[in-house]
């Protein structure tokens, strides 16, 4: 066995929609891992200009000045086309070009080093989701090991002081309302185990939506106070969301603040009033529908709210105070539990599961056992075009499951099995993850032939699928990770590539940036001397 101080710590990561948080464990304990800036949270944001690339706090401080090619929320494209209405009503308040690729994709373009490129973010679900974000793990260098759902990790991360403790079973429910994304989990935490019961989410729902409504609402004062609409100036606009996201975030301690931006538009100084109550009346169906999820969660799980022990908050948009009177409503006073820091602590949960599985981890933490669950359900469409599922959401990860299936006509000899993901009854209303065909099947009478069909789940996520014939044992089996999700091996060397060719783009650059400050610095010094009166006497 190696010795766990040699071992090459792992880390963990949380990838937000509006920010990002990186973990480590070492010295028996988690660690977050400060950025270049010294900040422990990052922009998820990236920036492309005539020289070269941006990306987190850089990015972001310079998105006032290049707002078209400074790009962020990126997260919310993946898994909706083009033409979706949630798509389009974001287009219409992001500075950056998004446009409308083949087959309804949604595409993203930008200018870098006077050429346009054009990024795409490909429809995608749940298992595909994970699927690309090894793949991104892989193009970065780093050897991903296991994919948590956000909620899991921050239960994680609340549960690991109780690790041992004499106290009976908990229920914890995890409300996660981030930048982007709200996610519920209910959780049975125990002794070292911590079990998944039921998830809950919306892709779409989190703080960038209460800065929209912000937006808007200060685009509406402007256009009553000045008669002027500032919502197709990019600039005007990116300025005044970067003042909402900041009395946002005032607001989740003071019970009014001053939004204010010196000449916003056409000189015009703007500044307008807005209180809490305000703020929740513009956001409260928003707020409601976070709550919804709890319901719905608790629903899934079939327990009812007075069986939950704890309510925990994570995501930084759980600090709204709107938000957390309702959820205490709801919960019939329950005090809610606010000792994680919400902006750290899914990465320091998903540090600690890092520990376990790199075996860096003290006896402490390598006891733990997470036991979770597959967010959506996956099945076949049968001939009638209905989704039949095989694995229901919900189901504990990982797992195998078999459904038996047959024939639609007299002496078919083979069947195509095609495999969607999702909860819609129709399968085309689905995620479309693949198919393949099973050939071989003896010639029958319709309903007269059996085929098992097997889905098997690994704690990533990533299924595989089978097929078999049962008097005759031909099979046929597909790894479900699609194409268009899982890269091919050229195209990830090819992104490799490029992402070190960057990297050397990147330096050159700073050096020379370096050399131009350096070269600059001893001008201004030689002019010194030759204009120092008591120098300058010794130079003729």
């Amino acid at each position: 066995m190696a010795d766990r101080r040699t071992l090459r710590p792992a880390i963990g990561i949380d990838l937000g929609t509006t920010y990002s948080c990186v973990g480590v464990w070492q010295h028996d304990r988690v660690e977050i891992v400060a950025n270049d800036q010294g900040n422990r949270t990052t922009p998820s944001c990236v920036a492309f200009a005539e020289t070269q690339r941006f990306v987190g706090d850089a990015a972001k401080n310079q998105v006032t000045m290049n707002p078209i090619n400074s790009i962020f929320d990126s997260k919310r494209l993946i898994g909706r086309r083009f033409s979706d209405p949630l798509v389009q009503s974001d287009i219409n308040l992001w500075p950056f070009k998004v446009i409308e690729g083949s087959n309804d994709q949604p595409m993203i373009k930008v200018a870098y080093k006077g050429e346009r490129r054009i990024f795409s973010a490909v429809e995608i679900s749940s298992m595909k989701m994970r699927q690309a974000t090894m793949d991104a793990g892989h193009i970065a260098g780093l050897k991903v090991m296991r994919i948590l759902n956000e909620p899991t990790a921050a239960a994680i991360a609340y549960g690991i002081d109780k690790l041992g403790s004499s106290i009976r079973k908990r229920n914890v429910l995890i409300f996660d309302l981030g930048g982007g994304t709200a996610d519920v989990s209910l959780l049975t935490i125990g002794g070292s185990e911590f079990k998944v019961k039921a998830v809950a989410g919306d892709t779409h729902l989190g703080g960038e939506d209460f800065d929209n409504r912000m937006v808007n609402h200060c685009v509406e004062v402007f256009k009553k106070k000045y008669k002027k609409d500032i919502s197709g100036n990019a600039k005007a606009m990116r300025r005044l969301r970067t003042e909402c996201e900041r009395a946002k975030r005032v607001l989740s301690s003071a019970l009014d603040t001053t939004i204010a931006v010196d000449a916003l538009y056409e000189g015009i100084d703007f500044s307008s009033n807005i209180t809490c109550s305000k703020f929740s009346e513009l956001n409260m169906d928003f707020f409601k529908k976070s709550v919804k999820l709890v319901e719905k969660c608790l629903a899934d799980a079939k327990l009812d709210k007075r069986s939950v022990h704890d309510v925990v908050l994570t995501g930084g948009s759980s600090r709204i105070p709107k938000v957390q009177q309702l959820l205490q409503e709801f919960f019939d006073g329950m005090e809610l539990k606010r000792n994680l820091n919400p902006d750290e602590a899914v990465a320091y949960g998903a540090s600690v599961q890092a520990a376990i599985m790199a075996g860096t981890g003290n006896e402490r933490v390598q006891d733990i056992v997470l036991v979770d669950v597959i967010p959506l359900s996956f099945g076949v469409e049968t001939d009638d075009g209905i989704m039949s599922l095989v694995i229901p959401r919900n189901t504990t990860s990982p797992t195998k499951m078999r459904r038996n299936y047959t024939t639609v006509k007299d002496n078919q000899t083979s069947i195509l099995f095609a495999v969607y993901e999702g909860e819609r009854t129709r399968a085309k209303d689905n995620y479309w993850l693949g198919e393949f065909r099973l050939s071989g099947i003896p010639a029958a009478p319709r309903g007269k032939i059996t085929v098992v069909v097997s889905f098997d789940i690994d704690t990533n996520g990533i299924l595989k699928v089978s097929a078999q014939e049962s008097t005759t044992g031909v099979s046929q089996k597909i790894t479900v990770t699609n194409d268009k999700a899982r890269l091919p091996r050229e195209e990830i060397n090819r992104m490799i590539k490029d992402a070190e060719n960057f990297k050397v783009e990147d330096e050159k650059y700073k050096k020379k940036a370096k050399a131009k400050g350096a070269l600059e610095d001893y001008d201004y010094d030689l002019k010194s001397i030759v204009n120092d009166k008591e120098i300058r006497p010794t130079l003729s």
